[in-house]
């Protein structure tokens, strides 16, 4: 007998609700939401038998039997939310008006000079995309089309184009696009002369196309198409069939991930593999694409390596012995192994090294002191070195767009929860700084009428967490203003302090806006991450409720006007943080959360599955098991009252699968014991990163702000 939903699709019957509860001034409707059907099911592993009745929501991409009730369930909820949000309609769309009238919709990006070609994109009215043009010598040079994104993407609900990559000579380029946002790029290559596209057509890479200096030679990452892993590494000649493609390495360990680059001075193919506790690269002639691979040093247990070619040597990042916030070690071009290494740049306990940008005579080093990051610039000619300084309390720096070797001009990002995008040319030799371009905020955007913070609370088991908060000037600190907390903290990914124009849209209604940089991001160092993944991972959870602990005791804000928004991993954290203090929080927004941990884990035909085991654990094994599942979301939700809750989702995603989200939100409709909203938004056109276009993203911010707004009982 076929299993129906509960709930009939667009027929809403009236509930009775508790008014008390309701403590929102916004009149919501009083509907009955859907309700999922139970299906028997059950997991037994370690001697713990545990009943999943929603693990039917699987079967959508298994084309099973309930692969209908799958669709219909997520419909159901979709028109439950926009019957449910109907009251904030007007403030969705005047928030949406609002967010895309602040951006300059022609525009064009600075231009950066790349093999004698300088490169750009720009944007024109009422478009969704762009086009990546280039100008031949200097900016007075005719415009050269490259790829016309914008005509690209017609009639296409999602479209992705991936790094491209120009031929040496100048004549080819190759680009990956993705239609489906499962992150499966078919790579093309386009003719610049002709403006053709070639026959050469390879499908389900990484994106990542990288030539030899043949200009016919094409190295790529294929992926696994069930579980989305990149697996192998392929080198394809223009003309051929890519079934004629060689494979050049394949990658037998399932929890790395593996790329292919090419160095900067044009010398080099590396080809990088890694997982979370160790690496392992290969190099090869870039004028001998024929040629094998060369393991530069055999991976090495626990310990991270990679690698950038200098004209004269190679320099390697690496962790290797004691250290833990990483060193940068020399090495001759033709002695790679680690018996050869010598120390360029030593390890400090205090600065955590984060990259490098090589050039001929210069190398800059990006690195991390107390949580906030730093440029440094080394002579390779003299042995002097300085750092470009910055001054706000909190912001965000990083070098971008470097693409010349033998230059002594670099290029860097600045920006600051209250400065725009900014970008800089900077002299390496002299030191001269000069503002290329800074994101222009249409509409009167003035910074001086907006304050930020950096604050530290103090962790359960006295660690100071840094929190970077932001306001509009007037913002009461009487403990009745309303306050926004966002973290990520997950595979050391630090969470710096950035602009974004979409934000003043909360910030001018009376909401401040606070990242918390907790434990699992590397803030304050590689120890920062470990100390908040695998076996230690509840300290994320405990920082994230202890930093709102703090904004409540100073002030800032109070239980009643507390909100909480958090994606992917950081949707992880929104449902412990919901299971582990629901009290603290009025409202919750979990965004493509990974909140079926257990689950996910144990199925390695689940999209990225062997690649996450060192950063969650491995189920198989009993101990990583039963902690996971002490905190993993959908195994811990109970018969209490929860926050208001808005889970998002969309049906294509490839990093956390909708079926997570969809079993969390039945699980909680069926157990919790309060009248708050809980709603689910699946896009049935996107995937994790949302809606492709520059503007259609903004409807998912405005319902996000909306439901925020909405709980504080801000209408306009």
């Amino acid at each position: 007998m076929k299993c129906f939903l509960l709930l009939a699709l667009g027929i809403f019957v009236l509930a009775s609700c508790d008014k008390k509860e309701q403590t929102m001034q916004i009149d919501w409707p009083e509907l009955t939401p859907p309700t999922a059907f139970k299906k028997e099911h059950f997991r037994t592993i370690h001697g713990d038998t545990v009943s999943d009745p929603y693990y039917w929501m699987y079967d959508y991409f298994g084309k099973g039997p309930d692969s209908q009730n799958v669709v219909d369930y997520l419909n159901a909820e979709n028109q439950y939310l926009k019957a449910m949000m109907a009251p904030t309609d007007s403030l969705q769309a005047s928030l949406f008006e609002e967010m895309k009238g602040r951006i300059k919709e022609k525009d064009e990006s600075v231009p950066y000079l790349d093999n004698g070609y300088y490169y750009y994109t720009r944007t024109e009215d009422g478009q969704e995309y762009y086009k990546l043009c280039r100008k031949k010598g200097g900016l007075d040079a005719a415009e050269e089309v490259i790829l016309d994104v914008d005509e690209m993407a017609k009639g296409k609900p999602y479209f992705d184009i991936s790094d491209f990559a120009v031929s040496p000579d100048n004549k080819m380029v190759a680009f990956g696009a993705d239609e489906v946002s499962r992150r499966q790029y078919t790579l093309y290559v386009k003719n610049l002369e002709t403006g053709e596209l070639l026959q050469d057509k390879i499908e389900n890479t990484e994106g990542d196309p990288v030539w030899a200096n043949d200009n016919r030679t094409l190295f790529y990452t294929a992926k696994n198409p069930v579980t989305l892993l990149s697996e192998k590494i392929y080198a394809h000649k223009l003309g051929n069939a890519a079934q004629k493609d060689k494979l050049v390495y394949e990658e037998a360990d399932k929890s790395n991930y593996i790329g292919v680059y090419r160095s900067k001075n044009g010398q080099w193919i590396l080809i990088h593999s890694q997982a979370t506790l160790s690496s392992e690269v290969r190099i090869l002639d870039a004028n001998q694409p024929d040629k094998a691979f060369k393991v530069f040093e055999p991976r090495m247990k626990e310990t991270i390596y990679s690698v950038t070619p200098l004209d004269d040597r190679f320099l390697i990042l690496t962790n290797e012995g004691d250290a833990e916030n990483f060193k940068v070690m020399e090495c001759p071009l033709d002695a790679t192994g680690k018996d050869n290494w010598n120390t360029y740049i030593p390890h400090s306990k205090d600065v955590l090294i984060e990259g490098l940008e090589e050039f001929a005579d210069f190398v800059v080093v990006q690195q991390r002191r107390k949580g906030l990051t730093e440029i440094e610039v080394r002579n390779l000619k003299n042995g002097e070195n300085h750092s470009i300084s910055f001054d706000e309390p909190t912001y965000d720096a990083s070098v971008t767009q470097n693409k010349e070797y033998k230059t002594d001009g670099l290029r860097f990002r600045y920006t600051s929860l209250i400065t725009p995008s900014s970008i800089y040319d900077y002299d390496l030799g002299t030191k001269d700084r000069k503002l290329m371009k800074q994101q222009e905020v249409l509409g009167g955007y003035d910074p001086s009428q907006y304050e930020s913070e950096r604050l530290y609370a103090t962790a359960r088991d006295g660690v100071e967490v840094p929190i970077s908060i932001v306001y509009k000037k007037g913002f009461r600190k009487n403990g009745k203003s309303p306050v926004l907390e966002y973290a990520y903290g997950s595979y050391g990914y630090s969470m710096d302090a950035s602009f974004s124009s979409a934000r003043l849209s909360l910030l001018d209604r009376g909401f401040a806006y606070a990242i918390a940089h907790i434990r699992g991001g590397q803030e304050l160092g590689r120890k920062w991450y470990l100390d908040g993944k695998l076996m230690k991972k509840e300290n994320t959870f405990y920082d994230f409720i202890d930093c709102g602990k703090y904004l409540i005791e100073k002030g800032y804000t109070s239980a009643e006007h507390l909100y909480a928004n958090g994606g992917s991993a950081g949707g992880l954290l929104m449902g412990a943080v919901a299971n582990m203090a629901p009290e603290q929080y009025n409202g919750i927004i979990a965004d493509v959360p990974f909140v079926d941990v257990v689950n996910t884990m144990l199925d390695e035909d689940i999209p990225l599955t062997t690649n996450e085991y060192d950063e969650w654990g491995n189920p198989n094994e009993k101990e990583a098991y039963f902690y996971m599942k002490s905190y993993s979301p959908y195994e811990n939700v109970e018969a209490k009252a929860y926050p208001n809750i808005l889970v998002t989702t969309g049906l294509h995603d490839s990093q956390v699968q909708y079926f997570e989200p969809a079993k969390w939100v039945a699980k909680l409709r069926e157990m919790k014991t309060d009248n708050k909203l809980l709603l689910l938004k699946t896009n049935m056109d996107f995937g994790h990163g949302g809606a492709s276009g520059r503007f259609d993203y903004l409807h998912d911010v405005a319902l996000r702000w909306a439901f925020f707004c909405a709980l504080e009982g801000i209408q306009n």
